[in-house]
């Protein structure tokens, strides 16, 4: 399928290196919808920072975010986002044993530097729900959303979200302590850019948390085209441990430690493409769908072998906390 006119692709350089000195990694496709066109990735011979080029520009990007874009939906504030009256053995037992459960069992996927409530802003806040989490935890939460529909979804719950991409957003006036960004970065046309204006609304020792796919990952070795978390065309960059270091010094911050993700979503999403690809379209799809459907005892069930690809630097999810260069 070819792309339609209506999206208009451009040619854009390394954002690292200002060049165009690039080896082609692979082609593929837009696996989560099926939407048409091809895309490559390159990979940059002088940094190693992988990114889709061509790509869809800026005004013409949203054909490849649909209303039913899975983070829009999987992040609406529901009743079973609000807190609730406890009471009963049940409910005490559950105060006793959480504590100890996530003690034991930490997919690192939305890890926070431990900090009093100050104020936070989530560029790429979807329809609201972590800002929903932080506001009942005490923090005064601010959002940026590219989706109109997922915005005004966050606002219908009563949060400040701008409206439009994180380049065009207005200063904010004051600073903000805490700043986070789950499966943004890799999402930004200039990510450098984007980051020096995040580090122009932040404190000295604001800390910036960030989730990015690990390109550098076994994942992305054994599936390739396949691997769930290309997003293609979405998914501008693709990092390494190496390279969002790297983007992040250029932004302006200092990584302060890298956490591998527990979780095997990405993986059993990818063996369910290639699945598809051998016929089995039935079982495909149902492994494909693995991270935004599967429930919490799908996850548990494969902590272990997470948990130890995780200590190689090898599951396909990445946590990183960064704080502002002086």
């Amino acid at each position: 399928m070819t792309i339609p006119n209506s999206v208009q692709l451009e040619d854009v350089p390394c954002p690292l290196c200002n060049d165009r000195n690039d080896k082609i990694i692979l082609r593929g496709h837009d696996l989560l919808y099926g939407l048409p066109g091809e895309f490559t990735i390159v990979q940059c011979l002088d940094c190693g920072l992988m990114r889709t080029n061509p790509r869809p520009t800026m005004e013409t990007m949203g054909f490849y975010y649909p209303d039913d874009y899975g983070p829009y939906i999987s992040t609406i504030i529901t009743d079973q986002n609000k807190r609730h009256k406890s009471g009963g053995v049940l409910d005490t037992l559950k105060k006793i044993i959480k504590p100890i459960y996530r003690k034991i069992v930490q997919f690192n996927t939305t890890c926070l530097p431990t900090m009093a409530p100050g104020r936070m802003l989530e560029p790429g806040c979807a329809s609201g729900s972590f800002l929903h989490q932080m506001a009942q935890k005490g923090w005064d939460v601010y959002g940026i959303e590219y989706s109109e529909k997922a915005a005004s979804a966050a606002r219908q719950a009563g949060y400040n979200v701008h409206i439009g991409p994180l380049e065009t957003a207005p200063d904010y006036h004051e600073p903000f302590d805490l700043i986070v960004g789950w499966m943004v970065l890799e999402h930004l046309q200039n990510p450098i850019r984007s980051l020096r204006k995040l580090r122009a609304w932040a404190w000295s020792d604001t800390w910036l948390v960030l989730s990015v796919p690990n390109a550098g990952s076994i994942e992305f070795s054994m599936f390739k085209h396949n691997w769930y978390a290309l997003h293609l065309p979405a998914h501008l960059y693709h990092f390494t441990p190496e390279t969002i270091t790297k983007v992040l010094a250029q932004g302006g911050w200092r990584v302060e430690r890298i956490f591998h993700q527990r979780s095997l979503s990405n993986l059993v999403a990818s063996f369910g493409y290639v699945l598809q690809d051998w016929g089995f379209n039935n079982l495909g799809r149902k492994l494909s769908d693995f991270p935004e459907k599967a429930g919490r005892y799908s996850h548990l069930g494969l902590y272990p072998f997470a948990w130890l690809l995780s200590q190689f630097g090898q599951t396909g999810r990445m946590t990183v906390w960064a704080r502002k260069t002086q």
